[in-house]
């Protein structure tokens, strides 16, 4: 008699401190709604979908608008919390427009051949929401324009074997890590 009067003081407490568990795993989602970690914190949580067009090209690089779209996708799938998708009505737009590609030569050899040459691309680019809203600004420079200036420039030395193609495929893809990198929420 006296083993099952010392168990029920046991089987008291055991009961009591599941529900206290019980208790703070239900309230545990609740205080945890608005916290967020991880890249998902420094991105804004009313968009889910990003709807990319075709970079439009001005230059007569004829293949550039194509290259930019691919490596600007590919960098807003694998650094961010969005969703790329090819539906207009997606929860945000991101356009982009190349402006200007060009080669800088920065030195030449005795014989004017070209040693060290910069290839540079500009763009302008506007990230919008359904609604209209401007979700991109430049933060450091305050302007009236609705479109970025994006300009990158990658050196290569055609001496070396180094080609204007691998550096500008560098400048593009250096290019899409400066938009998406623009896309993160302000401090």
């Amino acid at each position: 008699m006296r083993a099952a009067v010392s168990n029920f003081p046991n089987s008291h407490q055991a009961v009591l401190s599941s529900l206290l568990i019980v208790a703070a795993i239900a309230l545990l989602p609740a205080g945890c709604v608005t916290y967020r970690f991880g890249s998902a914190s420094i991105f804004r949580t009313g968009i889910r979908t990003i709807h990319v067009p075709i970079v439009r090209n001005d230059t007569f690089r004829h293949d550039l608008g194509i290259r930019l779209t691919e490596a600007i996708t590919n960098e807003i799938e694998n650094r961010t919390p969005y969703k790329v998708t090819g539906d207009p009505n997606a929860d945000s737009t991101l356009t982009c427009r190349v402006t200007h590609q060009t080669k800088q030569v920065l030195s030449e050899a005795d014989t004017d051949d070209p040693r060290a040459i910069n290839a540079v691309i500009t763009i302008k680019s506007n990230w919008v929401s359904r609604e209209g809203e401007l979700l991109m600004q430049n933060s450091v420079v305050p302007s009236d324009e609705i479109s970025i200036n994006f300009a990158q420039e990658s050196r290569f030395v055609p001496e070396a074997g180094q080609s204007v193609g691998v550096a500008t495929q560098a400048t593009i893809e250096q290019l899409a890590k400066a938009i998406v990198s623009q896309m993160e929420l302000r401090w």
